[in-house]
């Protein structure tokens, strides 16, 4: 039955009995992401098990829905990251772009009555998911002719907005989720960006994704070639050049990521443990120098660039955009179905400090997605009520 056929906010349908919500050894969880029913859910890497190793100060649970889960009887998964509210014995209950379950199912009731009913034995007093379908799309070639001061992506009519993802948002909403920050412009609370760039690769050649790039990244890709800079493969041993690369990229840029040196170590080694080869170190090597490091994650037919960091010197040769090329080709050549570019700003405003990370990525000549974003909701009860309001106020305060 199609989702959209059941009105979202009329009644809550019955529980199917025969699906049960369990807790999951990681293999069971990680063989149901591998398996076809899994992959079409399209999980992404924050809801692989290995993530939970990445997350210091978090207790982890691995949760499966299905008729028989222990025996890999799974249609849906979650990782669920708790966090303690200090001074408590009460926990924040975090699922990052999760749970991975069928979000077209018109019983969401039959996912998340079971989810809630589980973390609050667990201790949560409140719960934040990350529901995976898109809301709205703009291409590229669009976004690039409605620039102007005080612009935003709030004021230009979406090339497409999303059937599923407009009748998820309702559904929530009627069950007493709300979006994390509101929906207004510039109104982003989640935790991971809300506007992700991606570039389909499904049905496209080589020749394709070149001809997808604007005039400016062609001739800085080609330029990079003649330069004489090197893309290759690196390592963990890469980690701390890479890590002083992206400390000179958050000073010249104006941001700061907040994350160590052994947080990429982490990252690295946890995932690459789960599945040889998940996270991939490129570098730009010019005349013996690493001038740009970017990180590069794959799970299923899913590609994720996360992280990218330059020097400051030699930029003129171009090595960023060499590296892009190099992991969109690479992208393409495991047959993922997308390149994920991650989070871009929601500004169109070309003064905007902010508005340079989006315009590279536009020249790549994908797609500005928003997603549904992150929804929250206290779990009932007068104390965990009054626990969620002092925990947004403690989060206010960080």
């Amino acid at each position: 039955m199609s989702a959209l056929l059941v009105p979202p906010g009329r009644g809550h349908p019955a529980r199917n009995p025969d699906v049960r919500l369990t807790s999951l050894p990681a293999g069971t969880y990680r063989a149901f992401l591998a398996s076809p029913a899994g992959t079409a859910l399209g999980a992404g890497f924050l809801q692989c098990p290995s993530w939970a190793a990445v997350k210091e100060g978090w207790r982890a649970l691995l949760l499966g829905w299905g008729p028989d889960p222990e025996a890999g009887g799974l249609n849906g998964v979650a990782l669920v990251l708790l966090r303690q509210f200090p001074g408590t014995r009460k926990y924040f209950a975090y699922l990052p772009e999760g749970p991975v379950v069928d979000w077209a199912d018109p019983d969401l009731d039959g996912w998340l009555t079971p989810l809630l009913e589980r973390l609050r034995a667990e201790g949560a007093f409140a719960v934040r998911i990350g529901p995976t379908p898109p809301y709205r799309r703009w291409d590229a070639a669009l976004l690039k002719s409605r620039t102007g001061p005080g612009r935003s992506l709030g004021d230009v009519l979406a090339a497409e907005v999303d059937p599923l993802g407009t009748a998820v948002a309702e559904r929530l909403r009627a069950r007493g989720w709300h979006r994390c920050g509101g929906d207004g412009p510039g109104q982003d609370g989640d935790a991971q960006p809300r506007h992700v760039f991606r570039i389909p690769l499904t049905g496209r050649d080589r020749d394709d994704l070149w001809a997808g790039l604007n005039q400016e990244w062609r001739r800085n890709v080609r330029r990079a070639g003649k330069e004489g800079v090197e893309v290759v493969l690196g390592s963990a041993a890469d980690l701390p050049e890479f890590h002083r690369l992206l400390r000179i990229t958050e000073e010249r840029d104006g941001f700061r990521l907040g994350r160590s040196q052994a947080y990429y170590e982490r990252q690295y080694a946890a995932l690459n443990a789960e599945e040889p080869g998940r996270m991939k170190l490129y570098l730009a090597h010019h005349h013996g120098e690493v001038l740009a490091a970017h990180t590069m994650i794959t799970v299923g037919r899913r590609v994720w660039y996360q992280t990218g960091a330059s020097a400051d010197h030699r930029r003129e040769v171009r090595p960023s955009n060499a590296l892009q090329w190099r992991m969109l080709l690479d992208a393409h050549a495991l047959g993922a179905d997308e390149y994920d570019m991650r989070g871009v700003p929601s500004t169109l405003d070309p003064d905007e400090r902010a508005y340079g990370l989006l315009r590279w990525k536009l020249g790549t000549g994908g797609q500005v997605v928003e997603t549904l974003g992150e929804w929250e909701r206290p779990l009932g009860g007068t104390a965990n009520h009054t626990l969620y309001r002092a925990f947004q106020a403690y989060l206010a305060r960080r």
